[in-house]
């Protein structure tokens, strides 16, 4: 069988997957609950900016849902890291650990706070940042003082570490909170991509002193944009909705702010949007697991492998993957499946190889620049 029939054969099985329509997205936004109800109810209310009933009704559900004491709803989930990085102590010419192998907002929120980024390799089976990786470079390069760790090739504090949640797929966060916790590094969570996933039982977003969450169009649940930061830490949550709320000082008339604060609010009319997503979470999670079942039945003999889910990982079924054996492969199925109105994409590129973060320091990357060839992601929404 040729490479090309191969992949017809794949592209009549995702179109008919999908309803034969004219075009199969890679992530479609899902609304079959009460999300009419809840904006109408919004509007009416005349409160559709940030300050609202929903807003305050998500940041109760969402830390339920995510096990933690406290949930703050910003704009995005950008907005949200950044946020969450200067809550652990990132200033401006200190530096933070993350991986190559991920969305460029990760790098993003690093820079807006003047940080440089570290890039360090990521595991195959999770995609996200290795824990024997981190461990190495610090290692290598760490020196702890009394004040936290620093970096003995540049002189500059190390004052987190963002590991990211790739496609939904579980960092192996244990190892990289011991790590972390014996260097006197915070643990910010990019669960930009993770909602309802767990990893030994524990939610995402759950693991970080601070954690990000997204809610745009093409995540599991949507607002359409949207976001949050999530914390154990009371006093930490407190800071966050002062700063993402203009670091406003709290009088009935007066406008005063007393620090550098954004107008990083979610809007009443995207709470409304969400609350109503969050209620049917689990059934979209169920939905697309059956999706990930057929796909694998389907891939079984036909030559192409589908990534499997990590050890230890309750995943959200967010993006599915096939890898393939190099590059051309890569780019062959690529062109084919869009060629044919079925979008898929490959990973990102590499964070380093991006003209802003070109120069930032990183190790050796094999897996990552492994997985960068043989990536690409399939249609994956939830068929409701």
């Amino acid at each position: 069988m040729s490479q090309k029939t191969k992949y017809e054969s794949t592209i009549q099985f995702i179109k008919e997957g999908f309803g034969n329509r004219n075009f199969t997205a890679l992530h479609e936004p899902v609304f079959f609950g009460n999300e009419k109800n809840y904006l109408i109810d919004a509007i009416d209310s005349t409160f559709v900016s940030s300050v609202g009933q929903y807003v305050n009704k998500f940041e109760i559900d969402f830390a339920k849902v995510t096990n933690t004491n406290r949930a703050i709803g910003v704009v995005n989930g950008t907005a949200a890291l950044q946020v969450g990085l200067r809550l652990c102590g990132v200033k401006s010419g200190d530096e933070v650990i993350t991986q190559a192998l991920t969305f460029v907002a990760t790098a993003n929120a690093i820079a807006y706070l003047n940080a440089a980024p570290i890039f360090v390799d990521v595991d195959i089976e999770t995609m996200g940042l290795s824990p024997n990786a981190l461990d190495r470079f610090l290692n290598e390069f760490g020196e702890l003082r009394e004040d936290g760790a620093y970096n003995k090739k540049t002189g500059k504090k190390i004052s987190a570490c963002a590991p990211m949640h790739t496609f939904g797929f579980m960092c192996q966060m244990d190892e990289i909170v011991r790590i972390c916790n014996k260097w006197n590094i915070a643990v910010v969570e990019d669960a930009a991509e993770a909602l309802g996933s767990k990893f030994k039982g524990e939610n995402a977003g759950s693991f970080g002193k601070v954690s990000a969450f997204s809610f745009n169009g093409n995540k599991i649940i949507t607002a359409g944009g949207g976001g949050a930061i999530v914390t154990n830490d009371t006093s930490a949550g407190d800071k966050a909705k002062y700063l993402t709320t203009t670091a406003k000082v709290p009088h009935k008339w007066e406008y005063a702010h007393d620090e550098m604060g954004y107008n990083y609010r979610m809007p009443n009319l995207n709470a409304a949007l969400i609350c109503a997503q969050l209620e049917n979470l689990d059934k979209i999670k169920k939905n697309k697991a059956q999706l990930y079942t057929e796909y694998t039945d389907f891939f079984i003999d036909k030559g192409l492998e589908l990534v499997k889910i990590p050890k230890d990982t309750d995943w959200n079924y967010w993006l599915m993957s096939l890898k393939f054996n190099d590059k051309k492969e890569r780019d062959l199925f690529l062109t084919e499946t869009n060629n044919n109105a079925i979008m898929t994409r490959p990973i990102w590129q590499l964070m380093y190889r991006l003209p802003m973060y070109k120069n930032c320091q990183r190790d050796g990357q094999a897996n990552a620049e492994f997985l960068e060839e043989r990536i690409v992601n399939i249609p994956s929404g939830a068929r409701i």
